[in-house]
């Protein structure tokens, strides 16, 4: 049964993530969903979305990602992030973003993430970037 991740729904919890655009619409045990429509505020001068954005959301994705692939209590923190990005997104794009548990031990969790541009019905969606992640879990200690 996947953890109760609610109030996380929608900025994630960061006024940040909102600013920039994001929202999460959809999750269940060690997987999320979001949409992105880029604000100006993720952009550069020429409208293109700044390289460290990528990180901020690839980052929050997959943190989302992890902790709800986790028992109530538990905590899941980054310690590590590697993305690339394969193709410019602008403020004109609407994106989704799909951040995934790929396993669990007691201690770390394994994770991954993409954001794509969203195609028409004739065209498939286009990677934009993907990520990986490791994170440290913290568990809550046994009763």
């Amino acid at each position: 049964m996947p953890r109760n991740m609610d109030r996380s729904l929608g900025d994630g919890g960061m006024p940040l993530l909102g600013s920039l655009g994001l929202v999460f619409t959809a999750y269940g045990e060690g997987w999320v969903e979001a949409t992105w429509q880029v604000s100006e505020l993720a952009a550069n001068p020429l409208g293109g979305v700044h390289g460290g954005v990528f990180g901020v959301i690839h980052d929050a994705a997959m943190n989302f990602a992890a902790n709800s692939a986790l028992e109530s209590g538990d905590r899941a923190t980054t310690l590590e992030v590697s993305y690339q990005i394969m193709r410019a997104a602008t403020t004109d794009d609407a994106l989704s973003v799909r951040g995934e548990v790929t396993r669990v031990t007691r201690q770390v969790a394994y994770v991954q993430s993409t954001v794509s541009k969203l195609g028409d019905k004739n065209q498939p969606d286009e990677v934009v970037t993907r990520a990986t992640a490791t994170f440290l879990l913290r568990r809550k200690p046994a009763e």
